[in-house]
């Protein structure tokens, strides 16, 4: 019973586990409130939380900004696209509900359709930004293709992710507790299966390097 609540312990170590998670929540709600930034402070969130699931991280603060400081050009690029794309695709779902035409509800499935191949590609495409060296095309085009090829992983995540978000949206009193740790404990999650599916694509000399690794393609 002692050991369990010793600084070496399984409490204390949960208890660190969970500050160090609720400091990265604040840091990356507080870079996320231009909203712009989304894009890189997202790919530093999980650049933080990859690490924490394999317990190579002690300094959050640090590590966050190196990964915002280092991905800052290509996050903003990928994260304005996206919400480009997700403005264009929600809006034509938006405007197709309201269309008498005979073949409205086949768009609709199809824009849907488009909808989750984005959420496909945006659970990965910042974890990757935050691990490897690529172009956007190519990180882009990584997404879609990991997401596609670990696909139970994916639909799990997926998932996982759309639910977090329906709970928080239909439950109001939740909020206070998500802006506090919900969104690094969602990215946390997500990483520990992330890691395993980023593990299979680094060459072994890789894996024992602080560095940024890169792949062409799958």
């Amino acid at each position: 019973m002692g050991n369990i609540f010793s600084l070496d312990g399984k409490f204390f170590t949960f208890m660190s586990k969970v500050a160090d998670l609720i400091i990265l929540n604040i840091i990356y709600c507080l870079c996320c409130v231009p909203i712009i930034t989304i894009g890189p402070a997202t790919t530093a969130l999980y650049y933080v939380t990859l690490k924490m699931v394999k317990n190579e991280e002690s300094y959050i603060i640090k590590s966050f900004f190196k990964s915002f400081k280092l991905n800052f050009k290509q996050g903003l690029a990928i994260g304005l696209l996206l919400m480009a794309a997700a403005g264009v695709i929600v809006g034509d779902i938006y405007i197709m509900l309201s269309w008498d035409a005979k073949y409205k509800f086949v768009l609709i499935v199809i824009f849907i359709f488009l909808l989750v191949i984005w959420m496909f590609i945006s659970i990965y495409v910042f974890p990757l930004l935050a691990t490897f060296e690529n172009t956007i095309k190519q990180t882009l085009k990584n997404s879609l293709l990991m997401s596609i090829r670990h696909l139970p992983s994916t639909v799990l995540m997926f998932i996982l992710t759309v639910i977090s978000y329906l709970i928080v949206g239909f439950i109001v009193q939740l909020m206070p507790f998500w802006f506090l740790i919900g969104f690094a404990l969602l990215a946390y999650v997500n990483s520990l299966f992330l890691g395993k599916i980023f593990k299979l694509y680094m060459p072994p000399e890789e894996e024992e390097k602080d560095e940024f690794s890169s792949f062409d393609n799958m």
